[in-house]
């Protein structure tokens, strides 16, 4: 809040010049000149005095009390208003001042005139800081001037330390009512404190290694506010973690297409992890990924992929009920292996043959068609005998 009252004297001439112009005015309006003047008055002086009457000089001189901050004195004057009185005095007033009765009042004898200059007070307010204005002349009354409740408040000078005209920096931080939850029980205090820190103190509360509150320890504690003590207990766990291996396709003329073939199998990489634990009053946070190392690489899996058209049939094998022997060999999936990993695919190959007939790889990483293709091949071998128990089902 700022405080302030009064109009500021005029500009540009000094206050004597400006009194000097106003006498020099009353005198043009009385039709008198100075010396005319300086000639008459000691004459109406003497005929004043022996004819015991009153003259206008006379009833113009005026006994007034100026107080200028609180320092008051009696003295005479000739001024008309208050304005004309402060700028004969040299006294100049801004905004920020009071004047009592206004600069432009009339004057009479035995008026009193007031006059109190504004002070500059930085003031920080429970931490606010902002630039106001009081006329008051110590800490107490400037307080009590801007509404500031300062009973049980820290002060960073006396109630009774003074302003001076230059202003002054002042810090106040106000009691308020904090409320601390602590290791499982509440306490309520009044403090002054300026930080969260200090209040924990005078609550008797001490944290401890990486213990801290639920808002930062040096922020300002507001009335009301009520702040959780974290206990922390913090811990440090290197794990090593999979590095997932990537998987690189070549097309290939020279295989079926939808036949895939592994020439280089992949592997995995690893990576050493540290990760930072912590618990919080007793609970477990998620860990906090501090530092990774790459301690093994992962190896690229590389796959050839067949793209040649496969035929559309195999003379003397396209009649038969190719999907019963499948479903018989290996329950119609592609990719069956039998416990002993020796065959697989829908017509369960074992390797060499498979590769006998022009296939790639292993059989059951081959297409389905491609399956089909070459078990039609293997039976105009062969006929059924490669398929001793279900080979009689290709002709159902």
């Amino acid at each position: 809040a700022e405080t302030g009252a009064g109009a500021g004297a005029g500009h540009g001439a000094g206050p004597g010049a400006r009194a000097e112009a106003r006498r020099a005015a009353r005198r043009r309006r009385t039709g008198e000149k100075p010396d005319t003047l300086r000639r008459l008055v000691p004459q109406a002086l003497v005929v004043a005095f022996l004819a015991g009457g009153t003259s206008a000089f006379v009833a113009s001189d005026k006994a007034v009390r100026l107080s200028v901050d609180g320092v008051p004195r009696t003295m005479h004057t000739f001024a008309d208003d208050v304005e004309e009185l402060l700028e004969e005095e040299g006294l100049a007033v801004s905004a920020h001042d009071i004047v009592a009765p206004a600069p432009g009042s009339a004057l009479a004898s035995g008026d009193e005139i007031v006059v109190r200059y504004g002070r500059p007070v930085m003031l920080t307010l429970d931490g606010q800081r902002r630039r106001v204005w009081t006329t008051a002349r110590t800490v107490d009354g400037a307080l009590r001037q801007l509404g500031v409740r300062a009973e049980g408040a820290y002060l960073s000078a006396s109630r009774s330390s003074g302003i001076s005209r230059k202003g002054l920096a002042l810090d106040v931080w106000t009691e308020r009512n904090v409320t601390f939850m602590a290791d499982g029980r509440e306490r309520t205090i009044r403090t002054n404190a300026a930080t969260v820190r200090e209040a924990l103190y005078e609550a008797g509360i001490a944290l401890h290694g990486q213990d801290t509150t639920s808002v930062p320890p040096a922020s300002f504690p507001r009335d009301g506010q009520t702040i959780t003590v974290m206990r922390i207990t913090g811990s440090r766990e290197v794990r090593e973690e999979p590095i997932r291996y990537a998987i690189e396709k070549t097309r290939d003329s020279s295989l079926f297409a939808g036949t895939e073939v592994v020439v280089r199998q992949g592997g995995p990489g690893a990576r050493r992890v540290t990760y930072a634990l912590r618990t919080v009053n007793g609970v477990k946070q998620k860990p906090r990924k501090l530092a990774e190392e790459v301690v093994r690489e992962p190896v690229t899996q590389r796959v050839m992929v067949g793209t040649k058209p496969l035929p559309d049939s195999v003379q003397g094998a396209d009649g038969l009920n190719w999907d019963a022997l499948a479903q018989c060999e290996s329950g119609g999936r592609p990719g069956a292996v039998d416990p002993s990993g020796n065959y697989g695919g829908l017509y369960q190959f074992d390797r060499g043959t498979w590769h006998a007939l022009g296939g790639s790889g292993r059989p059951q990483d081959a297409s389905a068609a491609e399956q089909t293709y070459r078990a039609k091949k293997l039976f105009v071998q062969r006929g059924a005998s490669p398929w001793p128990h279900c080979g009689r089902r290709l002709y159902q």
